[in-house]
């Protein structure tokens, strides 16, 4: 079994999947140079997280400097994709017409407690889903930037 979380170089980390959108209305992000990567690295199928050189703290969403230490030795570095939920809910508000259920999940990755993403949470009934689910980073191509989403994860899958 691999340990992702001691890989040497995004090489050694799988491309995730690219799906199609659940959502019929999805935000674009702001505009924001600071952010820019996350929005876009998903093109290569990898999660991108920023990371402090000096403290190795994740930070996210990314700042100009790590919380931790008060460095601005902060830059992209890419991580695993997996992870847990953390916590959900179920969206079951037509808000736009024609939209199906959706989940809307606070997954926190592998490689640091309390390092949290909100996404949304595909290829799993709105019944299945649990706290404590594994599961791992996918992509929606939309707007010209990449969303990244979640899918359970099993042996098989990874």
């Amino acid at each position: 079994m691999t340990d992702w979380r001691v890989m040497a170089n995004s090489s050694e980390v799988p491309s995730a999947r690219i799906f199609d959108d659940p959502l019929v209305h999805r935000l674009a992000p702001a505009h924001d140079p600071d952010t820019q990567f996350f929005w876009t690295s998903g093109a290569d199928g990898r999660l991108r997280i920023q990371r402090c050189a000096d403290c190795n703290y994740y930070v996210q969403p990314p700042t100009r400097h790590c919380p931790m230490c008060g460095s601005d030795r902060c830059s992209p570095q890419t991580v695993s994709g997996h992870g847990r939920v953390h916590t959900f809910t179920v969206n079951y508000q037509p808000w736009v017409k024609d939209q199906c259920p959706y989940i809307v999940a606070i997954v926190e990755l592998d490689e640091q407690t309390g390092l949290r993403l909100t996404s949304n949470l595909l290829d799993c009934g709105v019944d299945d889903v649990a706290i404590g689910m594994r599961v791992t980073v996918g992509f929606v191509a939309r707007h010209g930037v990449w969303y990244p989403v979640f899918i359970p994860w099993t042996a098989e899958a990874g």
